[in-house]
């Protein structure tokens, strides 16, 4: 039970760089079975075309899907473009801090769409086939030789040319494709390194209270999530027993609109303030005001390492 537990607690720390990392090995197996199940280079003008839609194509559906599942992305758009809402959304910076947060959601669907991209790269079929139909890698390719060569170009990703140089062609074009891949996984590695030192650098909180402040957010959600089933089954209970015995409607207290709009904001982080908010929630009931909202403070600010706070949103809400 306890070994049980110390695997479950790393998991909870450690559930972004776990969850990219299936989201990577997802992606790499569906390339794998894409590229020996379904992908048969055509070897004739269809060659540049085909090859890059097996490509890009799934990267781009990859990225998109990434976008559509990101809590944090819905988050900043559901209801931001409501009446009475952009005049808001545009004062103290926020239209700022709006472009910030989905920049962070873009570079984390990208994730997906990027380990297909070099793992595709690395295998090198959809290269060699997209290659061997571009005019210009085919000029370079047949520089010095015959006519025939660029007419037999197209036949090289299916091994039916007969040129003598089709293995030494087939070769380079794998070669480039490798030689790409890995370009590509060492230069977003490298990005995200920066980036992440950069992020830690500019923390304003130690690592250890960072530590807790995640762990707060995991065990906030999760008792959020029980919480608001538990209220919205007592007031279905008090409306159908209202409808069905016709008796008088009791008084049942819920949030107002206004104070789901305050909790769903994005979160500011205030190193002035006397008590430190970890979340909106946290925020909204220590420090709202009469009308149920929360006024924002000089001095907030939106480190780039709290944006786990931001992302914290129901499992029921992340799949619309």
């Amino acid at each position: 039970m306890d070994k049980f537990r110390m695997v479950l607690d790393f998991c909870l720390s450690h559930q972004k760089v776990l969850g990219y990392g299936a989201v990577s090995l997802l992606t790499a197996g569906s390339e794998r079975i894409f590229s020996v199940v379904v992908f048969k280079c055509p070897c004739n003008s269809w060659n540049l075309l085909y090859g890059s839609v097996f490509l890009l194509v799934p990267a781009l559906i990859l990225f998109l899907l990434g976008l559509l599942l990101s809590a944090r992305g819905w988050k900043v758009l559901t209801g931001c473009c409501a009446p009475g809402r952009l005049s808001r959304g545009s004062r103290g910076g926020r239209t700022c801090r709006y472009l910030r947060v989905l920049w962070l959601v873009v570079v984390g669907a990208a994730v997906a769409p990027l380990t297909w991209i070099a793992v595709a790269l690395l295998g090198g079929h959809f290269y060699e086939c997209a290659a061997s139909g571009n005019a210009a890698m085919q000029r370079y390719l047949c520089r010095g030789k015959e006519i025939q060569c660029l007419k037999e170009m197209l036949q090289v990703p299916c091994g039916a040319s007969s040129l003598q140089e089709a293995q030494d062609m087939l070769m380079s074009l794998r070669a480039q494709s490798q030689v790409m891949g890995w370009i590509l996984i060492s230069g977003v590695t490298i990005l995200a390194l920066i980036s992440t030192c950069i992020s830690r650098c500019r923390s304003p909180v130690s690592i250890l209270h960072l530590a807790f402040w995640k762990t707060y957010m995991a065990k906030e959600q999760e008792l959020f999530e029980i919480k608001a089933k538990e209220h919205a089954v007592k007031l279905a209970e008090r409306n159908l027993k209202c409808f069905f015995e016709s008796t008088e409607l009791e008084p049942f207290q819920t949030p107002s609109t206004r104070s789901w709009q305050t909790i769903s904001s994005l979160f500011a982080f205030n190193p002035g303030e006397r008590e430190h908010y970890y979340s909106m929630i946290h925020k909204y009931v220590s420090s709202k005001n009469k009308n149920g909202s929360i006024k924002s403070a000089e001095g907030d600010m939106f480190p780039s390492c709290l944006g786990f706070v931001d992302a914290a949103v129901g499992t029921d809400t992340e799949v619309l």
